[in-house]
């Protein structure tokens, strides 16, 4: 009996040392079968984000599903992003493209918002990872200002060259025509002279205005006294001024100095004070009056002419803009004269106040910065 039980021990021990050995045996298989697990990389690669921040346009990163991963903040403010979305459809269709055939597409785009002017952009998406894709907004609405500036201009330049070439074309042929008659002939080639000037005068303000174009700093900058630029506009239009009966009275405090382009101010200020005699009735009066204001210089040209109504005073800076048209063509103005004092002033540091009344004449102000004698080395 002693033996069988010793026995049973023994096989029973057996049985748990079995049993022992091949849980062991299964738990070491288990650790050799399993893999051990793979962190999954971030959506955005390292230091996408830093290079988007320093990007000069407007970037967005897309995932698979259009949604918007990552937008600069000259994105938002285009009005690129809307509610997590790239907005404009043409746009996500662009990106579409490019999910389809891995390939770099680029397209200039319109992109039209409530209230708000349409933005013209030029856009570049192009893919970044597996499942994003990066998308690229340059702004180019003001390239598209400038060029619709320049092509009006280029029109405005051919039509207003066209009139005065027109009727030299056709006074020529009046003279050969009138040559056994001296009176035509003279009243004909008077008028060919006035043409002249006026075409001469057209291409020199086409010129000047070419100049300021860029509202840079010129180059030739020095003192210049206020009163010798007064005097010389005043001269400049003497002649016009006495054939109207207009007096031209001039009033400058003394030491009025500013730094700038000579030239440059010469046209201006002989421009404001053009303008004033041609649009004044004969027996008015223009003044140009120069004070010191703190740390600037004001001339200000007034005159008794027509003045300018209200809804006008915004576009009379434009080129080639007239309020009288009629008044225009009969004194040979070419709508420059204005512009280009604008163009005077932002290039020289200034700017150009403006005041008016219809039926009681205007006030034009060019604002320039004051130095002193001290200061130029006078």
């Amino acid at each position: 009996m002693e033996v069988s039980a010793s026995y049973v021990i023994v096989g029973m021990l057996g049985v748990v040392f079995g049993a022992a050995l091949a849980w062991v045996w299964s738990l070491s298989e288990r650790r050799q079968e399993s893999v051990p697990a793979v962190e999954e990389p971030p959506l955005v690669p390292p230091g996408v984000k830093d290079v988007l921040a320093v990007l000069s346009s407007s970037a967005v990163l897309i995932d698979d599903t259009d949604a918007v991963v990552q937008a600069s903040a000259p994105a938002i403010a285009l009005g690129i992003v809307r509610d997590g979305e790239i907005a404009p459809p043409e746009l996500t269709e662009l990106s579409h493209q490019v999910r389809r055939d891995g390939q770099v597409r680029e397209a200039d785009l319109t992109i039209r918002q409530r209230r708000r002017p349409p933005i013209h952009v030029h856009a570049r998406v192009a893919p970044l990872t597996s499942r994003l894709q990066l998308v690229l907004i340059h702004d180019r609405t003001r390239e598209r200002q400038v060029e619709t500036i320049r092509r009006d201009f280029v029109a405005n330049v051919s039509h207003e060259l066209k009139t005065p070439i027109g009727a030299l074309n056709l006074l020529a042929e009046a003279v050969g025509e009138a040559k056994d008659d001296p009176e035509a002939v003279t009243r004909f080639s008077q008028r060919m002279q006035a043409e002249s000037e006026r075409l001469t005068r057209l291409v020199q303000q086409i010129i000047d205005l070419s100049r300021l174009q860029n509202d840079t700093a010129s180059e030739d900058a020095s003192a210049v006294k206020v009163s010798e630029l007064v005097a010389e506009a005043a001269e400049h239009s003497a002649t016009e001024a006495e054939g109207k009966d207009i007096e031209i009275a001039t009033e400058v405090e003394p030491d009025l100095i500013v730094h700038g382009d000579r030239a440059q101010l010469h046209s201006a200020v002989s421009n404001l004070v053009e303008n004033a005699v041609t649009y004044s009735d004969a027996g008015g009066k223009v003044s140009v009056i120069a004070t010191r204001d703190e740390e600037d210089v004001r001339i200000t040209v007034s005159d008794t002419g027509i003045g300018i109504p209200d809804t006008e005073l915004e576009r009379i800076f434009e080129r080639f803009y007239r309020v009288d048209p009629a008044r225009a063509r009969s004194t040979g103005g070419t709508g420059l004269g204005l512009s280009i004092v604008k163009h005077v002033a932002a290039s020289n540091g200034g700017t150009v106040e403006v005041w008016s009344e219809p039926g009681l004449g205007s006030s034009f102000t060019l604002v320039l910065p004051a130095v002193t004698l001290d200061e130029e080395q006078l």
